[in-house]
């Protein structure tokens, strides 16, 4: 590695101004990057992590400003340095952030989008050229059939599509200097574990230096040839990965070490079996959800989408049940048929005794009272110019609570149980940080005492720290009001945490049900144990990677072949595998895969011809 470093940071200071004078937000920064070296960033939520990253590129906007210090870029300070130089120096600097919902126009296909950029910073590049690198690198993440992604919109794609397209936007122009901002925490772990192979390959190949933001300091052992460790704003300790793991030197760096989810030591969680006994809560039978997408090129004809197929499972009462999978599997489809805001094309959702899709009118009123949804995005979920009060307190308008002073009791109430000062009641949630944010989303649900949460990632875009607080929140709700959780995560760890039993699924089937330690300790899916062995930990691996993860993308959902939808993608398939569809069979006490190594399962049956 190179002496001489591509990027020099000195005495960094970002402030933010206020009407009392201001504060600092980021202080006296200082290190270097060299071509092709990982520097990781690791902070608690509040440390400073995502403005310093957007300070290192130059994208600082009041009322935050660059108090003092430099940025020098080969030889160039970029906060001195003419606009029109600055934006000639795109195609060298580039930047991913960790927010992907609305960071592409909904009104174009996200491919032209990522060309029009290209040809903006490379004009002597033809379009033709354009689309076939972007084609080349929507493979390279392991987006599918990005051929066909290249032509479709940002709502059509998953979050993790979408974090994955912005990576792309980022590695379009073969940048010499990229800032990568929390870009993992929103992916599945297998597709995590894809883009830190592509980041180090990107620094292998092209020379590409990468400033790694992250709040994973697993993440960071496996990739980061350094890590700078920030709190409050400030450099508390520099070393690397190694060192910095085995002899922490700072109090906050030990705490950040204390704060890593175990998943299979003798400290890891045990999570205790819930008695499945009587009706169940939620009774999902046999449901099929697909959705027709127009042809490219054509008027009238039309692709079929099967995003969830023939899918079963029963959740019971005071169950913690999650639902795994990687980015497009068919978790978020299948939550909009749990919570009616879709119906299945066939089969049947039973909530508490009725099947939802004859809910009408006041009856729908009163399911949508009992079982109520906790989105992702801590950010875009709120309205940023209602005050919090009015917030929390709309579900009880519109279940017809009018009495003002009963909603601000109710809601004043909440607030206190999830950790919201009552003096946030007529605040505007702008200056909320994304934990207080989700506090604010569950208090919103719970004020209508339900019986189920339906987690929809509601932890995906939290760090450890604030994970950690919030599901210590959901524990102790659940033992006061006797609530009913369903996770659908992508996140292996937390579940591991906190769910009785889980479901994984893979392009749109459910492939395994199991109780937790049935499915960490003894999984009977090969995804199953591709899942586990790309989990960011710092422990000895029970799954070796280079045996269980994946390579290749999933099938098509439009075209899905014929028998086992893994097969293509299993290092254990044979000939049965690619004629024959498996379904689920048990697979000892406490678990059910669909896979035909299950020593449960019926052998095949003999041909006459094969006799």
């Amino acid at each position: 590695m190179t002496s001489l470093p591509i990027l020099s940071v000195r005495d960094l200071t970002v402030r933010l101004r206020t009407e009392e004078g201001g504060r600092n937000i980021v202080s006296d920064v200082s290190f270097d990057l060299a071509p092709r070296e990982i520097v990781g960033i690791i902070g608690a939520s509040g440390s400073g992590k995502s403005v310093l990253s957007r300070a290192l590129v130059n994208w600082i906007d009041p009322p935050l400003e660059i108090a003092s210090g430099s940025v020098t870029y080969k030889n160039e300070n970029i906060f001195t340095i003419p606009p029109r130089r600055m934006r000639a120096l795109r195609k060298e600097i580039a930047y991913v952030g960790a927010n992907p919902q609305g960071a592409l126009d909904p009104t174009l296909p996200v491919g032209r989008q990522i060309v029009e950029k290209i040809q903006a910073l490379v004009p002597e590049l033809s379009r033709a050229e354009a689309e076939r690198r972007v084609i080349e690198l929507l493979a390279a993440v392991r987006i599918p059939s990005p051929a066909s992604r290249f032509h479709e919109y940002p709502s059509q794609f998953s979050g993790g599509m979408m974090q994955r397209a912005l990576i792309v936007d980022a590695l379009a122009t073969n940048p010499a200097f990229l800032v990568a901002d929390n870009v993992t925490q929103p992916l599945d772990v297998t597709i995590a574990a894809q883009v830190m192979r592509l980041m180090r390959e990107l620094t292998e190949r092209f020379d590409t230096a990468v400033v790694f933001v992250s709040s994973s300091l697993p993440i960071l052992n496996d990739s980061a040839d350094q890590i700078l460790v920030l709190a409050d704003g400030r450099i508390v300790e520099r070393q690397v990965p190694e060192r910095l793991l085995h002899s922490p030197q700072h109090p906050y760096t030990t705490q950040l070490i204390s704060e890593i989810p175990q998943i299979w030591t003798d400290t890891a969680p045990v999570v205790p079996k819930i008695p499945r006994q009587g009706t169940p809560l939620i009774s999902i039978k046999n449901a099929s959800r697909s959705y027709h997408v127009r042809k490219r090129g054509t008027f009238a004809s039309y692709s079929e989408v099967r995003a969830v197929r023939d899918v079963s499972f029963d959740v019971f009462p005071g169950e913690n049940f999650g639902i795994v999978g990687e980015s497009g599997c068919g978790k978020s489809t299948l939550m909009r048929l749990l919570s009616r805001l879709e119906m299945p094309d066939s089969g049947s959702v039973i909530c508490g005794g009725q099947d939802i899709s004859r809910l009408w009118r006041a009856d729908l009123l009163k399911f949508r009272k009992d079982f109520q949804l906790v989105l992702q995005d801590p950010f875009n979920s709120l309205p940023p110019r209602t005050p919090i009060g009015e917030i929390i307190g709309g579900p009880l308008r519109v279940h017809g609570i009018r009495s003002a002073d009963q909603r601000r009791k109710q809601v004043l109430a909440v607030m206190e149980e999830v950790g919201l000062a009552s003096s946030l009641f007529d605040e505007l949630p702008l200056g909320l940080s994304a934990g207080q944010r989700q506090r604010v989303n569950v208090a919103r649900a719970l004020v209508l005492d339900p019986k189920v949460l339906i987690m929809d990632e509601t932890l995906s875009a939290l760090d450890q720290t604030e994970q950690f607080k919030l599901l210590k929140l959901f524990s102790d709700l659940q033992a006061k009001h006797g609530l009913t959780y369903i996770f659908i995560s992508h996140d292996m760890a937390m579940v591991r945490r906190v769910c009785n039993r889980i479901a994984v699924m893979y392009l749109g089937e459910v492939v395994e049900i199991a109780d937790n330690t049935k499915l960490f300790f003894e999984p009977g899916h090969p995804y199953t144990k591709a899942l586990l062995s790309a989990i960011p930990t710092l422990e000895t691996r029970r799954y070796d990677p280079e045996e269980c993860l994946l390579d290749g993308e999933p099938p098509s959902p439009i075209d899905l072949p014929p028998g086992c939808g893994f097969a293509s993608r299993c290092p254990k398939a044979f000939g049965r595998c690619r004629v024959e569809t498996p379904v689920l069979m048990p697979d000892g006490p406490d678990g059910e895969a669909a896979c035909f190594l299950v020593p449960s399962y019926p052998p095949q049956p003999v041909t006459a011809a094969a006799a």
